[in-house]
């Protein structure tokens, strides 16, 4: 391959408006080398060359991705996109996360300023060396600054996971159920004790939305002088969010900690009332330009009130409701990320989380020397008084007393260091389960955490770890790819017997099937897809709901509640509902469930296994709406990561949509075989094994 050129201008102007800063220019002889995945190998002589790489890297796989969420992170993505941003970019100004984001840059270490810059120098560099390869509309959005990855870090944390821009639309005081399938993951560590091995490993299997934007997920290698990780992050991030090295590794999962709270302020006269003072609202505005079809600009203007709790986002009942989210007072979470990954020992990972900067997800956690970790990590504020309900509905914004201003210790969020039963694990459940037997105590976080939730998911998790005394990295697989559905082992004997008792002729037919059925969502099932739609009819239960159960959830009792049915007959006629579905839609009541779930991209189109979550099915993966009498698959395993830290390390991956995005890359179907098969790719590490399988070579 010819050597690429990477001139640059002598400095690039911060699309977001911050300092001017000096391009990066990479050593001589960093390189990357890319496997015949698409996955990247980044080498860097130095650190910082490094970044620039995974810049690069980036941008090579995911350009239109990267540019339009740096757009939305700036708050002007209708300006480059459209009018379909608009609703994003006032939420932008209305949280001010650009102004936010120049005034992080400026408090990162320089060191740390430095590898932001190189990494937004690699981006800059890719699309000035292969405009071709960019649609119109991201070249608008170049070229990106350290800014503008920083804004990008804040909206996603957030903006997104935490206080998302429709969060206003349903307030806690009329909040509608949960969504069918939350954003969620499974993470596991297994200690050398219960390792066939006698190794600790890890499981990584985050589950999101395959939808192109910030749910994607990026594989990669990252190798410079004294650094050696490999793993995954989402797109726009400059460092690894899920990853291993030879000396440890970590996962997420979502943990939905209340990092949200919503006020009631009392208006007035000239402001609002505070602590039986007259304070003036802090007001500021920001026009927004919207681009028209034809690509002429209209303009809009968003004016902000603020008070001392955040901005106002709703009004209800005549009074201004005001937001405070935690962690815009913790501006380094990036490096935060960069230490942990990096550690090399226990100790020195657990320095690196005391920060507490990160402002959300549970961390799981294996290393070499046989520490596994789980711990409910996040920015929790701390409240003198009140329970969860109290905190989580619309509070009054009048007094002191309920304005927090800090947050929970790391030495007191709640956590499992190296449990005597060798297992932790997390299925985006409240913690008080993370080793089982319980072991942790819900009583003293009444004001921040659920005590208890129902996820089946977790409870299936917990039950095959609990069946295996010694687990071998080959047994771990075979967990990870389970498709049991636990739900229909708590209620299928109670519904059987109600339907044969209240059931008419097609609800006694539908019984059969399930009664033959193997309680599984393979490819190959029969009788999956009648549970499923009964499952999401009214009067049917589900995994992710203590509702409609007979026996309801005991947390000390994981593995037997909840169970059963509360109202049979109603759960007969869900199932009645469910048979004219099925027969409506396909003619019959035992289709297959691989003949109507696709993993379907592009021109591949194959049968797939797995299922929702809700049905207690630990290998998620969940489907569009039906169309053409077939469901493609849209959300569950994304990356997916088995790791035993032999010496090396060694893992099993897989990238479920593949490394790329960009239109016409062979890498955004490639992987979909191995899912549809239950195959994982092994993860190649050492650059003999990277040579073997090599693609193609970026010079710098």
């Amino acid at each position: 391959m010819p050597r690429i050129a990477t001139a640059l201008l002598a400095v690039v102007i911060c699309a977001c408006g911050n300092a001017r800063a000096a391009a990066y220019r990479p050593t001589h002889g960093s390189e990357i080398l890319w496997d015949r995945y698409g996955v990247a190998h980044v080498y860097g002589k130095s650190v910082n060359d490094l970044f620039y790489g995974f810049g690069w890297a980036q941008a090579h796989s995911h350009g239109d991705i990267l540019a339009r969420l740096y757009a939305q992170a700036r708050g002007r993505a209708a300006e480059y996109y459209g009018a379909d941003e608009l609703k994003n970019d006032r939420w932008m100004v209305i949280n001010d996360v650009p102004g936010r984001a120049r005034q992080w840059l400026t408090q990162q270490s320089p060191a740390f300023r430095a590898k932001l810059q190189a990494f937004a120098a690699g981006i800059n560099a890719y699309a000035a060396a292969h405009p071709e390869a960019l649609s119109a509309q991201a070249r608008r959005v170049f070229p990106v600054s350290a800014g503008d990855v920083i804004a990008h870090q804040q909206r996603l944390f957030q903006f997104v996971y935490a206080a998302p821009a429709d969060v206003v639309e349903h307030l806690p005081a009329d909040a509608p159920p949960p969504s069918a399938e939350p954003p969620g993951s499974n993470g596991w560590a297994i200690a050398p004790s219960r390792s066939d091995s006698g190794r600790a490993m890890l499981l990584m299997n985050p589950h999101l939305y395959w939808t192109p934007g910030w749910p994607t997920y990026y594989e990669i290698q990252l190798t410079a002088p004294g650094v050696d990780l490999y793993g995954a992050t989402q797109v726009g991030l400059p460092v690894l969010r899920f990853v291993f090295s030879d000396y440890l590794g970590f996962t997420h999962t979502v943990n939905g900690a209340d990092a949200v709270t919503f006020y009631r302020i009392t208006m007035a006269p000239g402001g609002y009332r505070f602590d039986g003072k007259l304070l003036p609202f802090q007001t500021r505005s920001q026009v927004l330009k919207i681009r028209q079809p034809d690509g002429s600009f209209t303009t809009e203007t968003v004016s902000v009130r603020a008070t001392v709790h955040g901005p106002v986002v709703a009004q209800r009942d005549g009074a201004p409701i005001a937001m405070r989210v935690a962690g815009l007072d913790r501006p380094y979470a990036l490096e935060q990320y960069w230490n942990m990954a990096n550690a090399h020992d226990f100790a020195a990972f657990q320095a690196a989380l005391a920060r507490v900067q990160v402002p959300t997800f549970n961390v799981v956690y294996a290393d070499r020397d046989g520490h596994i970790e789980y711990l409910y990590n996040g920015l929790v504020p701390r409240h003198a008084f009140g329970n969860l309900h109290y905190w989580s509905s619309i509070v009054p914004g009048d007094r002191s007393t309920t304005l927090w201003r800090d947050y929970l210790r790391y030495d007191e969020l709640p956590k499992l260091i190296d449990p005597a039963g060798g297992t932790v694990e997390n299925s985006n459940d409240p913690p008080w389960d993370a080793a089982w037997p319980q072991s942790l105590d819900p009583a003293p976080y009444a004001a921040a955490i659920p005590a208890d939730a129902v996820n089946l998911r977790m409870a299936r998790g917990i039950r095959m770890l609990s069946e295996i005394s010694t687990i071998s990295f080959e047994q771990l697989g075979q967990m990870k790819w389970s498709h049991r559905c636990e739900l229909a082992d708590r209620i299928l004997p109670d519904l059987l017997e109600a339907s044969a008792r209240y059931g008419d002729d097609s609800a006694k037919h539908a019984a059969e099937v399930l009664a033959h059925w193997d309680r599984s969502t393979d490819a190959d099932s029969r009788g999956a897809l009648l549970f499923l739609d009964w499952a999401d009819q009214p009067g049917a239960v589900s995994g992710y709901s203590g509702h409609g159960f007979a026996r309801p959830l005991n947390l000390q009792l994981p593995l037997t509640t909840p169970a059963g049915l509360a109202d049979p007959q109603a759960a007969v006629r869900a199932l009645e509902a469910a048979a004219r579905d099925m027969l409506s839609n396909f003619g019959a009541l035992d289709m297959p469930w691989g003949q109507v779930m696709r993993l379907r991209i592009g021109s591949v189109d194959l049968p797939a296994s797995g299922g929702p979550g809700r049905l207690g099915v630990f290998d998620v993966i969940d489907y569009g709406p039906l169309a053409n009498g077939t469901r493609a698959a849209n959300f569950g395993a994304s990356f997916i990561a088995l790791v035993s830290f032999d010496r090396p390390a060694h893992a099993k991956v897989l990238l479920s949509y593949g490394a790329s995005s960009q239109p016409g890359s062979p890498h955004n179907i490639d992987q979909l075989p191995l899912l549809a098969q239950g195959k994982l790719r092994d993860a190649w590490r050492t650059r003999e094994a990277v040579e073997a399988n090599l693609e193609s070579r970026d010079r710098f």
